[in-house]
């Protein structure tokens, strides 16, 4: 590893993937379930890397090959080596819903004091974090590392690579239940980030409102925010318009406001939790709001666009019960009128998944929405007396009859369902 270590010193640029090849970077090759990294050492090679680390030995046939037991775990150990260098702080997110949004936020205040690396896209899981680790220079003060998982154990793995010195939980909900296997197993499983900061005595920022969370960490050195008044951060909603805008406040500052470019009251916890952090760590209240005020969401998520015919709140990056339950919440407090709902599938559910379905179909007869809209198969066995489409190509077919026009519309649904498809069309 240190032979390994002096040459991405030399090289301090990685890459995993051949057609992109930065000049003088290295290359490591991974393997997949229909691809073999190595097969691509040479043609990183050629396309501009000054090494390529392979670990099949024929593909060694260079003095720029440098040969490993295992790709993967190089990657992971140089990442966990060069987190041991820094300096700063490290910030671990995960959490079921909220997290990308959390991440974001969180480092847009903390970048208004400090140089600050963050996850960028989806890079949350055993590649991505070291990848984003490797990227840490010696001018960052602050690293924000997302989290992701959707098996038992995928978070100490990734704990265990950048090893957070501070953590954080957005929340826990009935996300990827086929892969953790009950709700438990997910509370279990977000779980092991407080148990690598109980560990090594670290601290974690808690909504105080989140019982779940509370339950599972004792033992902890808490800063906690949330809506009861009194604690590190706490906030309340102003008023219900299209955006959310909230009053916050810390110790003994004056009552603080914020207008945000965010959609959904859901969010106000994914904004306190920023603020918490970058209280925290001195971020003046005027830089907290001036971040949280700029920022704007991308990506699908939480996002509001006006078109030609209608205004959209597209939330189409993921979906599970528990957001897709916030969400329509939320859009029935809207003041807005009228309203139609496009619902696309909630993935990675297992046998739990009609159930699930047919629990948000409860919830939508509750809310008498003008129009409703479902796409896919499992909306489909649910037992509903809404418009319905197999495929997003379905209902784009029959958008010229629905008669949308004029209203506003959520559209929310896993990212496998590609639900972004619609929006040229709305």
């Amino acid at each position: 590893m240190e032979a390994v270590y002096e040459l991405y010193l030399q090289h301090p640029v990685i890459t995993t993937d051949s057609r992109m090849c930065p000049p003088d970077s290295i290359f490591v090759a991974l393997k997949g379930d229909k691809f073999n990294g190595n097969a691509f050492a040479r043609k990183a090679i050629e396309g501009g890397c000054a090494y390529a680390i392979v670990d099949e030995p024929e593909y060694a046939d260079d003095p720029r090959m440098i040969l490993v037991n295992d790709c993967l775990k190089t990657l992971q150990e140089l990442a966990r080596h060069h987190r041991s260098q820094f300096a700063g702080k490290v910030i671990g997110i995960t959490g079921s819903n909220g997290k990308t949004t959390t991440k974001e936020l969180l480092a847009a205040v903390l970048s208004e004091k400090y140089k600050t690396l963050f996850t960028t896209g989806n890079l949350n899981n055993h590649i991505g974090v070291p990848l984003t680790l490797l990227r840490l220079t010696k001018d960052d003060e602050f690293a924000v590392i997302e989290m992701g998982a959707n098996h038992p154990g995928e978070i100490k793995v990734l704990c265990d690579i950048c090893e957070p010195d501070y953590g954080l939980i957005t929340n826990v909900g009935k996300a990827h239940l086929e892969g953790f296997g009950s709700f438990e197993g997910v509370i279990k499983t977000k779980g092991e980030l407080y148990d690598f900061i109980r560990k090594n005595n670290g601290k974690i920022f808690i909504n105080h409102d989140n019982d779940y969370l509370q339950a599972i960490s004792g033992g902890i050195d808490k800063i906690e925010y949330g809506r009861e008044p009194g604690l590190f951060v706490s906030g309340k909603l102003k008023d219900d318009g299209m955006y959310l805008s909230f009053e916050w406040k810390t110790g003994n500052l004056e009552n603080q406001s914020v207008q945000t470019r965010l959609v959904g009251e859901y969010n106000l916890e994914n904004a306190l939790a920023a603020i918490a952090v970058g209280t925290y760590f001195g971020v003046e209240a005027a830089s907290v709001n001036k971040a949280l005020s700029e920022y704007v969401p991308r990506n699908n998520r939480s996002q509001w666009k006006k078109t030609e015919h209608n205004s959209l709140i597209i939330d189409a990056y993921n979906a599970n019960p528990s957001s897709m339950t916030a969400s329509l919440t939320n859009f029935a407090k809207m003041k807005a009128a009228p309203k139609a709902v496009i619902l696309g599938d909630m993935l990675e559910l297992g046998e739990k998944s009609r159930e699930e379905h047919q629990k948000i179909i409860d919830l939508l007869n509750g809310f008498r929405f003008e129009k409703v809209f479902l796409i896919g198969e499992c909306f489909a066995s649910t037992e509903n007396a809404y418009q319905s489409f197999r495929t997003v190509s379905d209902f784009i077919g029959g958008i010229p009859k629905a008669g949308l026009q004029g209203f506003t519309i959520l559209i929310k649904g896993s990212r496998g369902l590609n639900l972004e498809q619609t929006i040229g069309y709305l």
